[in-house]
């Protein structure tokens, strides 16, 4: 293992332990946490995110990634197929993309109308609003890259039988429209930054080194989430370690490997 490597692994395993302790105060405290993953297709938003909750109690924290609404959902209010998936007291959910679809991705696809993309603009900043003021901690994250390097990502992606599934035709279509999208994106930001719900800006050309930048970064927008996690003391057994064998009939799994 090469000492840069080393270096990323080291310091990703410090971040995580820190995560750990996260989930442990937002349990303790009864706080709620939101943190939106938006960004370039292939920026990392999805690599980001597994760091992030790898290490977690999948009971502490949850992914949400919403496919195309139903057409029920088309004709609902906007906001509505996102407020279930808001966080109870102690839990952390990243939205890995979220309703901020209709601020970039939407507009630039032809999927909404300019009228529904000034709605949701007008309508964004209030509806997030609402969400802190009833306590939730809001964070919003972008990730950008250049085209260079988000073109041999989709290349490394076309070529790989494991990562082809990554490359949906709204990636593809979106490859025409980085400067289009650049536009949307400032007009996004420029219009829902605020100081209860801002945004961070995630330089992801190098994507090990924007994991580790934006994960320390959330971690310091938080107060001390230091809550001390007892020791467990594991008493020797009171007999020989006993084998697991199942006495029933059932259909065993061959020993292929």
């Amino acid at each position: 293992m090469g000492k840069k490597k080393k270096a990323y692994d080291h310091a990703l395993e410090d971040l995580q332990i820190e995560l750990v302790g996260l989930t442990r105060w937002l349990r303790n405290t009864g706080k709620r946490m939101v943190v939106i993953f938006e960004g370039r297709d292939a920026a990392g938003k999805g690599g980001t995110i597994k760091a992030i909750t790898d290490k977690l109690d999948t009971r502490a924290a949850r992914v949400v990634a919403l496919g195309k609404p139903s057409q029920t959902e088309e004709s609902q209010w906007y906001f509505q197929r996102y407020v279930p998936h808001l966080p109870a007291a102690g839990e952390l959910v990243l939205f890995d993309r979220s309703w901020y679809n209709r601020a970039v991705i939407e507009p630039a696809m032809g999927f909404c109308t300019p009228d529904q993309y000034e709605a949701f603009m007008k309508a964004c900043p209030a509806f997030e609003k609402l969400l802190t003021d009833d306590g939730i901690l809001l964070f919003k994250c972008y990730l950008t890259v250049d085209q260079g390097i988000q073109e041999e990502r989709f290349a490394a992606r076309a070529e790989d039988p494991l990562k082809r599934w990554k490359l949906s035709p709204v990636d593809l279509k979106g490859r025409e429209k980085y400067g289009e999208m650049s536009d949307l994106r400032d007009a996004m930001i420029e219009r829902t930054h605020s100081k209860h719900a801002p945004w961070f800006i995630a330089d992801y050309n190098d994507q090990k080194v924007g994991r580790l930048n934006l994960i320390r970064h959330l971690l310091d927008q938080l107060p001390d989430t230091l809550c001390p996690q007892p020791e467990v003391d594991l008493p020797p057994l009171d007999s020989k370690p006993k084998r697991d064998k199942v006495k029933v009939k059932a259909v065993k799994v061959p020993q292929v490997y």
